[in-house]
């Protein structure tokens, strides 16, 4: 075995060849510091997005006491909040590249912030809807931003498992406020919706700006200041820093982006596979078995309350375990095993209604169903949750990322209206025959990920964005 260290002409030992220097071992400890600490508070922002999507269910019947208002009435305040995102989807990417990624997540906290203090004060309908649209048009942008800051930031080694949090956080503050809802009135659980918004304000002082985007706008200090910030004060930049501006110069040659540019053949590849995979996430039925699964488990004879808490633990649980592997498995495998038990689930839900409709092994039906909505909530948690999202931050280039991040962050909101709206028009045209349509679906996600999604685990951006376009 050959020595690490060598001889001088006398025959002492001096100095190792290879040398595990302290430097190295401190760079890596303040890297993953700054970079995680950039993600917590960033991802504050995912939790108030998960904040405002669970507000409209606890507090339903509370809300419409006080203020007296009808089902149609508070419909539309549920429903509103959607149409809000949607505009802060279309408004997202310009937002993030003129005022950078940081400037996009304050601005959203004081709009998100704004909503819920409407919300808090309301004394009659429009006041609330006010306080919906605001809410929606701030986690429209909060959808978009994060998880491309998260990405921009985040060292090959850990960028998927930081920007799985996106995903984790946004479930942790849903199960949050239905928790919370619980056992707190309607308008405290407003006032304490402004708590992360507080947070991500407060928080977005203390870390840098996306290296990228400083680079893309032309301060080079700034640009440097931050990577190195983020790496670590003994880390070695030069690599990265130069790869990232020998991009950037290629970028520059080319002409103002306009939307007819996303599908030029350089750009069309990143937007099938972002904005494919995005409406797969939503038409595969996750809102359905979302809404759904309370009725499912009165069916069964389970306690509601019980399976919903059972429902959040399972999702935040496995949402952290898919976190955790995703840098380890690769995208591809955790999408494929992710869509294929969607596929299995929406199956077992499926058959349990089949049965009950044909009177068939009666009682089976009930397990089956529960165990089918813990089965796709467990496989969706664990791939198609978080891995559009990664996958947008990833594919597309600097130059384009804000268009065709606002056109991903639109087919979410979007496909997610449309689940919503149609799933009660479904389910009395076939109850079975709709979870069938869903695992329909589900299998095409499966052969689009096979064919389409390139695995993109431990890949600097730039070379993920040269391999597209080769």
């Amino acid at each position: 075995m050959a020595s690490k260290y060598q001889e001088n002409g006398n025959g002492d030992t001096e100095k190792p060849l290879i040398v595990k220097h302290d430097a190295d071992q401190t760079a890596h400890k303040e890297e993953l510091v700054m970079v995680y600490l950039s993600t917590a508070v960033a991802v504050c922002g995912s939790y108030a997005f998960g904040t405002c999507v669970g507000y409209s269910s606890p507090t339903q019947f509370s809300i419409m006491d006080e203020l007296n208002l009808s089902y149609s009435q508070y419909s539309v305040f549920g429903s509103i909040l959607t149409i809000g995102a949607m505009l802060g989807a279309i408004t997202a990417g310009r937002i993030a590249d003129l005022l950078g990624r940081k400037g996009a997540m304050r601005l959203s906290s004081v709009i998100c912030s704004a909503g819920w203090l409407a919300i808090y004060l309301a004394k009659e309908p429009m006041v609330l809807y006010l306080g919906r649209v605001l809410s929606g048009y701030s986690i429209g942008i909060i959808s978009y931003v994060v998880p491309m800051f998260v990405g921009e930031i985040s060292p090959n080694k850990l960028r998927g498992a930081l920007s799985s949090t996106n995903q984790l956080s946004i479930v942790i503050g849903l199960s949050a406020v239905y928790v919370i809802g619980a056992f707190v009135g309607w308008r405290i659980l407003a006032l304490l919706g402004v708590v992360p918004c507080g947070l991500l304000f407060l928080g977005l002082f203390f870390i840098p700006e996306s290296p990228r985007w400083l680079a893309m706008n032309g301060e080079e200090e700034e640009f440097e200041a931050a990577l190195r910030k983020l790496r670590g004060k003994h880390a070695d930049i030069s690599y990265e820093r130069s790869t990232i501006q020998e991009y950037l110069t290629i970028l520059q040659t080319l002409p103002k982006v306009t939307f007819v540019n996303l599908f030029d053949r350089s750009n069309y590849r990143a937007v099938i596979i972002s904005v494919g995979l995005m409406a797969f996430q939503q038409f595969v039925g996750i809102n359905g078995i979302v809404f759904y699964s309370t009725e499912i488990f009165k069916s069964a004879g389970f306690n509601p309350s019980l399976g919903t808490i059972l429902f959040g633990i399972l999702q935040v649980g496995v949402t952290a375990g898919g976190a955790l592997l995703i840098d380890r498995t690769g995208r591809r495998p955790l999408l494929m095993m992710s869509a294929s038990g969607l596929l299995l689930g929406n199956l077992l839900i499926a058959f349990s209604f089949f049965f009950k409709a044909h009177s068939v092994a009666l009682t089976l039906v009930p397990n089956l169903a529960i165990l089918g909505v813990l089965v796709y909530i467990a496989f969706f948690s664990i791939g198609m949750g978080a891995g559009p999202w990664l996958i947008m931050s990833e594919v597309f280039p600097l130059h384009v990322k804000g268009l065709g991040g606002g056109l991903v962050t639109l087919m979410n909101w979007f496909g997610s209206w449309v689940i919503s709206y149609t799933f009660n028009f479904l389910m009395l045209w076939s109850s079975h025959g709709t979870f069938f349509l869903y695992a329909f679906v589900c299998l095409l996600a499966t052969i689009f990920i096979y064919k389409m999604i390139p695995e993109t685990k431990g890949r600097r951006l730039e070379e993920i964005h040269a391999s597209l376009n080769s």
